[in-house]
């Protein structure tokens, strides 16, 4: 059974995602989840959608 590469986790001020294989955090922190993020990280967590998801919500914060 192979473990998922990218999990959300909730950390003081909201979630982030943290890389099992890279033993880090990647990406931005986030006040709330958006839900489609979090059903890419809990679905198939293919690399090319998250970033682009990432790349999206990063913009919104700008």
């Amino acid at each position: 059974m192979s473990r998922r590469r990218y999990v959300a986790r909730g950390v003081p001020g909201g979630y982030r995602i943290w890389d099992t294989k890279g033993g880090r955090w990647w990406g931005d922190l986030y006040e709330l989840c958006p839900d489609d993020l979090l059903t890419e990280l809990n679905g198939a967590a293919d690399r090319a959608r998250v970033t682009a998801l990432l790349k999206r919500y990063r913009a919104l914060k700008r």
